[in-house]
């Protein structure tokens, strides 16, 4: 029992930490900064004022994570992100196939555990930091659940909390609004009409229970939606969650201090647009449908963004301009919104892509004043325009693992934010990087520090593709289809493509590439040929002429509804058939037709189909594809970009091994395997019924064995990186690796290190 007389005023109770590295804000930016200092060894501390990690994506707000694949709807091929957020994804698509956004809570909390020099608190929200020098020295924080306050200090601190409670607070330099059209040359720069800052959102779910159920409306719900939303036709009852984005408000105002004024009206409008639905006559088929959850905060979109030594920017973007501090990718859309939101004429957003990823530079994520102070997520040094695209999650969560890593070279070099951006540890950065499975843009993750390259590779054996097999039946050229290929540059080719047509006609088929031999717009015609074609099954030769560069080709089948073209059931790492056409949630049309004034292009959209839909087309080759021998064991990006990249089995192979042989015997820590995970997938975190549970492609099971003895035995793999720890073996003649697919397809692998 305690008893408490009266005293002098009281004070709080006080714990002190100190780290290496303190992040603030539990997004999953946040989240990914923290695991990936504490997984380089940095004393970590993560403070989070919600009671949940995640941030936007979490059970909290419940928002999918997307980021360069946009939901599969661009050109951006093999484009999603890797690291700690792929992880988490696989993970999700494992455990959690509905698409709960409970279950990604606990897979986020299931991650951070794991890291024993992470420090975890949660509804701790920082109210004071102490800045001398131009450097954080520590911050204040309080947690109103245990009544405790908190005083963190650290070498170095990253704000991830998207308002930019720390930015603010320690005097550095951050910009607000939309810039200019003139300040950096970005034509897309809003005017004062559309507004100057996105909105925030809440969101609703709904649940069929089966039987009739009344809902009486709050007095604090909007009255009469048909007047005051002019979109309210888009309402749908199949709709829910973030598939209702639009229900969007609070750009005209400030967007952190009128945050709960924003919240209110958020409310109003999602009570009343239920009300609306159930209670208007117009949506006969919600009877039975009951409210099932209201998000209590909003996710924001758009507030504070820091300023670094580099400002990303629109030409960044459109233009691909290659950085040498690039140590992340982006790729969704510059996707701006309208300030008036659901209460405005317009289109809830404008999209414009780019004809491929883009990088950004290291520079852009640490302040330009604050000399120990990184920033991510949506503090991001960006432009207005250019945070249209950088803003989505998992973008932010590959700039919180670069920052991560980066803190920890900091911290064992004895440097600043800033001077990793040099050429003395840049290099060390995305070797680092790249190790853990982060994707760095143009980057050979697999030649410095490879002990790899000192051993006679040898492989059970390499796919020559000759062709795909014709055994899932035909696809109507409804549309126009292109099957991508890597092109050869050493001699022309012919491949033969079973069809099918239902009367004479003509097949007309156009080669075409990319400007930029790792983009995947085909916007270059290489060549043409039309077809004749009897009313029978047949099969077509087409020509395929040998390219200047190694890059891919698309052998375009141009619409012809009386044409089928016959399909394949294989899957190999880097082949894919794409869809002349728009996504919905991406694009209306075929084609992205942008004003010149905007300064971006317009060209077409070629779009992958998800499983189980998606297939390869059919097709022998006369000279068969050398573009899987085990060299790409050792050198390349860890990902498909202008050829696979990748080691592949042949299909016969029933026991795959990649053998290692050591002249002079060496010491290892460490094998490290990298897997073909399907990056073209998107995964996205909610909403979305994912078809695989596991990536059809990944090496599922693994035996290890140092001098011809078994050290590890991998069963049921479901990750993109395989680490094998040999620390224990005093010196290696040879390395023996023996993997299985379980799906039944040629085992791959995108790149081994020895360490």
């Amino acid at each position: 029992m305690i008893v408490e007389g009266a005293s002098a005023p009281r004070d709080l109770k006080t714990v002190e930490i100190e780290a290496d590295l303190v992040v603030v804000g539990g997004g999953l930016s946040g989240v990914c900064a923290a695991i990936s200092a504490a997984r380089e060894g940095l004393k970590v501390a993560l403070v989070q004022d919600r009671p949940v990690l995640g941030g936007n994506a979490s059970s909290e707000v419940r928002l999918w994570i997307l980021g360069a694949t946009s939901h599969g709807g661009n050109n951006n091929r093999f484009a999603r992100e890797g690291g700690i957020i792929n992880e988490l994804l696989l993970e999700n698509q494992f455990r959690n196939p509905g698409g709960n956004p409970v279950i990604f809570d606990s897979i986020v909390q299931d991650w951070v555990s794991r890291e024993q020099n992470l420090t975890v608190l949660v509804n701790t929200q920082v109210f004071h930091a102490v800045t001398t020098d131009n450097r954080v020295r520590e911050i204040h924080a309080f947690n109103s659940q245990n009544s405790t306050m908190y005083r963190l200090s650290g070498a170095f601190f990253a704000d991830s909390s998207g308002d930019g409670i720390l930015v603010h607070m320690s005097g550095a330099a951050y910009r607000m609004g939309a810039e200019k059209a003139e300040e950096f040359d970005e034509p897309m720069a809003p005017g004062n009409n559309y507004g100057e800052l996105l909105g925030h959102s809440m969101y609703f779910y709904t649940k069929d229970v089966g039987h009739p159920v009344d809902y009486v409306a709050p007095d604090f719900a909007l009255k009469d939606v048909p007047s005051l939303i002019p979109r309210y036709r888009r309402f749908r009852t199949t709709e829910q969650g973030c598939s209702l984005w639009w229900i969007e408000w609070g750009g005209r105002l400030d967007t952190i201090h009128q945050s709960e004024e924003i919240k209110v009206e958020l409310q109003k409008i999602v009570y009343g647009v239920w009300n609306y639905i159930k209670n208007s006559g117009e949506f006969p088929e919600a009877a039975n449908l009951a409210l099932e959850w209201v998000g209590t905060i909003p996710g924001k979109r758009e507030s504070r963004r820091a300023e670094g030594d580099y400002i990303l920017r629109q030409q960044d973007i459109v233009r691909q301009i290659v950085h040498e501090d690039d140590v992340c990718h982006g790729g969704w859309s510059i996707d701006l919104h309208p300030a008036d939101g659901v209460y405005g004429d317009a289109d809830g957003c404008n999209q414009f892509h780019a004809k491929g990823v883009y990088g950004i530079p290291f520079r852009c994520m640490y302040s330009r004043n604050i000399e120990n102070l990184f920033t991510n997520g949506r503090l991001l040094s960006a432009s207005h325009v250019a945070f249209g695209s950088s803003r989505v999650m998992a973008t932010s969560s590959t700039v919180g693992q670069a920052i991560g890593t980066a803190a920890a070279l900091c911290v064992k070099a004895g440097v600043l934010p800033r001077d990793v951006a040099k050429p003395e540890y840049l290099p060390a950065l995305k070797l680092s990087l790249s190790r853990a499975g982060h994707y760095v843009p143009r980057y050979d993750a697999l030649v410095d520090g490879n002990l790899a390259h000192a051993a006679k590779i040898t492989v059970s054996s390499s796919l020559a593709l000759s062709g795909l097999a014709h055994d899932r039946g035909y696809k109507q050229l409804t549309a126009s289809y292109a099957q991508l290929l890597p092109g050869r540059t050493d001699i022309d080719n012919v491949i033969h493509v079973p069809v099918r047509a239902a009367r004479s006609t003509e097949l007309n088929v156009e080669l075409k590439i990319a400007e930029k031999p790792e983009n995947h717009t085909p916007e270059t015609l290489v060549s043409a040929v039309s077809l004749p074609l009897d009313a029978s099954e047949q099969t077509v030769a087409i020509p395929l002429p040998k390219l200047a560069q190694a890059q891919y080709v698309f052998v375009c089948f141009m619409e012809n509804p009386d044409v089928e073209i016959g399909l394949s059931s294989e899957c190999i790492t880097g082949l894919v058939a794409v869809k002349k056409g728009g996504l919905d949630k991406v694009s209306t049309t075929a084609r992205q037709e942008a004003p010149s004034e905007l300064g971006v292009d317009s060209f077409d959209f070629w779009v992958p189909e998800r499983r189980p839909g998606g297939a390869n087309i059919a097709f022998d080759a006369d000279h068969p594809l050398h573009v899987f021998d085990a060299a790409n064991l050792t050198s390349g990006p860890l990902r498909p970009t202008s050829a696979p990249n990748a080691w592949m089995a042949d299909r016969a192979d029933t026991a795959p091994e990649v053998k290692l042989g050591f002249e002079t015997p060496i010491l290892a820590r460490k094998l490290i395997l990298y897997l073909d995970c399907d990056y073209d997938h998107p995964l996205e975190s909610v909403q979305y019924r994912h078809h695989d549970r596991v990536m059809p492609l990944l090496v599922h099971d693994a035996t290890i064995s140092v001098n011809g003895r078994v050290v590890a035995e991998i069963r049921d793999n479901r990750n993109p990186v395989l680490a094998v720890d040999l620390s224990e073996e005093r010196q290696i003649d040879s390395l023996s690796l023996r993997l299985a697919n379980r799906q039944g397809h040629a085992v791959s692998l995108l790149g081994l290190r020895v360490e």
